[in-house]
């Protein structure tokens, strides 16, 4: 079973642009060279434009204004008219282009994951800190709720690969995403937008500019966007991943003198959707008591994986309120100048999601869950230049957050129904929920305490988590320019970490409740002592402890017996474990735990970079990075087993304690690169090579009933990127895109599916690239018509290295079989083919026609899978996004 894509028209249609692609890698250098020429004897009629093409660009990527070819790092720019032709309609979808950068939606609207040359990580957990940093005009956003459909005024994203810890102060071990919004202009201008596409999408929005005074000007975005789900919920009825998100957005800049800027922003968004779809890709035996008269629930089938068909009894919903509030200074005196941004955020998450994922009313209400985020961030920084051969930056960095969660679990109808038939399965037969609710009842002295008690419908678990996370950094960077051609950089970053963290959990489970171990063993007992009575004869059946040490004493081989057949009939108890479902967890702080997290790091950069030519530039570079520890804020948080004897000392310890983890140490993260970056008159390109590795790789995996987040050892990967951009002929563009990656765990002993290490991760594409082409035919009245195509490739890759729920324990030995865990995983497999285009008539008045698409050909493949919770051997998925088309007005003045 292989959920890769199918299509024979894909693969020709791959084949068809990776030709051109390879021809337009192999006619790079001969435009180059035909350029060259062109540079030696100029033609007297060549036209302006084609004097700066691609590189031109004006990046801020190192804190001060380059072209792209001057920047001596791995960077990949992405301006408003490439966004705009290539109908990037959210954030996820810029990997299309930048074949390095990986996006992925998971559960809610709020969990978008990110990846840089394979390393990432934050979504789903609030105490995780992400790899990636994103900043929107650099205002650092600790979480991914951010859309570039939210952005009108869009100027350009940047994606910083590696670590960038001497440059932006909230370190990002993996990278950065830097998106950069239009100032506000002195001049009156604006444009607006309306689209409609299938699905019955609609986007509306729009930016208006100009200056209410000689030194103030001011801007205005806002937008909207409503889409029908693509994915059906035949349970209820109701489209699922649908868009229903609105957003406003004001500047003002203000200049009262040339050395004084003042940049103001304020925005407020909102966003009330039912996301995200999750379907079943595998069957399980469990699944076949979900879909038995008696439960009564639906599942789709796996071959339907693609269909957007699903089972839910809750819908899933996301309600999300964004606002915020910044201010940048940036004061020139001499040759420096001094730069502030000031920022505060707020955050607020509302969702409600069916967590066994199955029509059955399993969880009444299934899971609800809030999250309050409050961010405050200052960063101040210096910048000089000293004789064109020395560029000087120092800043410091402060950023406090708070967190505020909460959620529930509730036992709904079908829980006791569906957990009888579980033990009736585990036990042989030989117990059922009423009968267990009988043993245990009397193992305690009262028969009667625990009837109808187990799994009764209304039973929950509610959970509250806090966190404080106040971090300051200091960092520095010098450029010298040691030669005319050669300069020399070094860098310096010291980060400085604090959480504090509380965790309460509040449950009234009853079966969770339970020591299990303990009532075996009491079970175990029992029956001992009933068996010894009746070979005694004792009165009532039962023998005395006195009775039985006796007996035990004179007759050992036959007590040894005895004794092996009573704990092998009461196995079957601690084989429900697992249905424990909702148990007690020990909050934090407690007398042994404090609660509390410090890390401290300094982190360096090291560059020479050489202009070999005045079209060619070449560096390399040694840097590191670093992030700080991770908090597992949610109710599968566990002490560490290292705890374990002191938690019982101080007489804290649960009953039936279980251990884990409650946080993550820090990341520490290098890469060694090497880059070449050359410009022609028509054609240009940049080329990276890397070997980059993070100790202490923060993994969080999901096994079905809760998340494991533990260190890797040591994960690496070593590759190499190239984009180039060529024009043939005046009005068509092309280019090219492509990165080769060779990751791999050097050192992941404590997996959450064994030991990892020497095993490639998972979800890793080693060849991704994208071959684009833009024609731009002008007419004889200056209109011009714009067409625009780009197709994108992945390789095939395992979407994840393990499913932690099909390991198997022997329950003699306790010794867990990881095996089964990887094997189940390696039919689940994804490569992307994704063909994208727009044809635009753009008009001399500023009105603008456009037709689109993405995923033209309906490329579907998964994007992540994981055990189905309460479906042993069941797996669940997350499947793309299928074709979207549409067409859009635009007017602009």
């Amino acid at each position: 079973m292989n959920y890769s894509t199918r299509s024979n028209s894909i693969r020709a249609t791959r084949a068809a642009f990776w030709t051109g692609a390879a021809a337009l890698a192999l006619g790079l250098p001969a435009a180059a060279f035909a350029q060259n020429a062109d540079e030696a004897q100029p033609a007297a009629d060549a036209p302006a434009e084609e004097d700066n093409s691609g590189n031109e660009i004006v990046v801020t990527a190192t804190k001060r204004e380059q072209t792209l070819q001057e920047v001596p790092i791995a960077v990949s720019v992405t301006t408003q008219e490439t966004i705009e032709r290539a109908q990037i309609r959210d954030l996820k979808d810029l990997s299309s282009l930048v074949p390095s950068l990986r996006i992925a939606e998971r559960q809610t609207s709020a969990n978008t994951n990110f990846f840089i040359r394979g390393f990432g990580n934050g979504a789903n957990n609030a105490g995780i800190e992400p790899s990636v940093g994103v900043f929107v005009d650099g205002v650092y956003r600790s979480r991914s709720a951010a859309q570039i459909t939210d952005l009108p005024d869009i100027q350009r994203v940047e994606v910083l690969r590696g670590p960038q810890s001497t440059l932006f102060g909230k370190n990002a071990s993996a990278g950065v995403i830097s998106l950069i919004t239009q100032k506000p202009k002195f001049t009156f201008g604006g444009n607006v937008e309306a689209s409609y596409g299938n699905y019955d999408a609609i986007v509306l929005k729009g930016v208006v500019t100009g200056p209410i005074s000689e030194s103030v000007a001011v801007s205005l975005a806002a937008g909207y966007n409503h889409r029908k789900g693509y994915n059906e919920n035949l349970a209820t009825g109701v489209r699922v991943n649908d868009r229903n998100r609105w957003f406003i957005r004001g500047q003002m800049l203000i200049e009262p003198q040339d050395s004084l800027k003042i940049r103001l922003i304020a925005d407020y968004s909102k966003i009330d959707e039912v996301c995200c779809g999750v379907f079943n890709a595998k069957l399980g035996p469990v699944t076949g008591i979900l879909l038995s008269p008696l439960i009564g629930g639906k599942v789709n089938a796996p071959a339907d994986l693609f269909a957007n068909k699903l089972y839910l009894d809750t819908n899933p919903t996301n309600k999300i309120e964004n606002y915020g509030f910044s201010g940048q200074i940036d004061y020139e005196f001499g040759p420096m100048t001094l730069t502030s941004i000031t920022a505060y955020r707020k955050t607020g998450l509302r969702s409600k999601f069916d967590i066994d994922f199955t029509s059955a009313d399993l969880l009444s209400g299934a899971n609800t869950s809030r999250m309050d985020l409050k961010t405050f961030t200052q960063e101040l920084r210096l910048s000089a230049n000293f004789v064109d051969r020395v560029n000087v930056l120092v800043g410091a960095f402060y950023f406090n957050e708070k967190v505020d969660q909460g959620g529930d679990l509730t036992w709904g109808t079908k829980a006791r129904p569906f957990a009888n038939t579980l033990v009736q399965s585990l036990s042989g037969g030989a117990q059922s929920i009423p009968g267990l609710e009988g043993l245990f009842g009397a193992l305690t002295g009262n028969p009667a305490r625990y009837i109808n008690q187990f799994f009764a419908a209304g039973q929950r678990l509610d959970e509250f988590e806090t966190m404080k996370d106040e971090n300051f950094s200091i960092f520095g960077q010098v450029d010298f320019k040691v030669a005319d051609r050669l300069t020399l950089t070094g860098g310096v970053n010291y980060t400085n970490d604090k959480k504090r963290y509380t965790l309460n959990v509040v449950t009234n489970d009853v079966f969770a409740s339970l020591n299990l171990p303990a009532l075996r063993t009491a079970a175990a007992n029992a029956g001992i002592s009933q068996t010894i009575g009746g070979i005694l004869g004792v009165p009532g059946g039962f023998a005395s402890p006195a009775q039985i040490g006796a007996f035990a004493a004179g007759n050992p081989a036959v007590f040894g017996q005895i004794q092996a057949g009573a704990l092998a009939q009461t196995a079957t108890l601690l084989a429900l474990k697992p249905l424990q479902f909702l148990p007690p967890i020990l909050g934090v702080p407690n007398a042994v735990e404090s609660g509390k997290t410090k890390d401290d790091k300094f982190t360096f950069t090291a560059r020479l970079a050489y202009d070999i030519s005045d079209q060619l530039n070449g560096y390399v570079s040694y840097a590191t990075g670093y992030k700080a520890s991770s908090i597992d804020l949610s109710r599968f948080s566990r002490p560490f087993l290292s705890d374990s004897a002191a938690l019982t000392a101080a007489g804290v310890a649960l009953p039936n304690q279980e251990f884990g983890t409650r946080y993550a140490t820090p990341e520490s993260s290098e890469v060694f690169e090497g880059g070449l970056k050359g410009q022609w008159r028509n054609a240009s390109f940049s080329v990276a090579v890397f070997k980059q590795s993070i100790k202490g790789f923060q993994s969080n995996i999901f096994a079905g009933d809760r998340f494991i987040l533990r260190n890797a050892g040591k994960q690496s990967v070593w590759g190499v990127e190239f984009e180039g951009q060529v024009k043939p002929v005046r009005p068509l563009t092309l280019g090219l895109a492509m990165t080769f990656l060779h990751p791999k765990y050097d050192d992941f002993k404590n997996s959450a599916f064994g030991d990892a290490s020497g095993i490639r991760p998972s979800d890793i594409p080693g060849f991704s690239g994208t071959v684009s082409a833009d024609y731009d035919h002008a007419l004889g009245n200056d209109d011009h018509v714009l067409f625009h195509v780009d197709f994108h490739h992945e390789s095939k890759v395992q979407v994840i290295e393990g499913l932690p729920a099909f390991a198997v324990t022997n329950p003699a030995t306790g010794v867990v079989n990881f095996q089964p865990a990887l094997d189940a995983a390696k039919p689940f497999t994804r490569e992307v083919n994704e063909l994208n285009a727009s044809l635009s008539y753009a008009m001399s008045n500023g009105l603008e026609l456009t037709v689109w698409a993405r995923n033209l050909t309906d490329d579907r493949y998964i994007n992540t899978i994981f055990d189905s919770p309460a479906q042993a051997g069941s797996v669940s998925a997350y499947t793309n996004q299928p074709r979207t088309w549409g067409g859009s007005v635009r007017f602009r003045w």
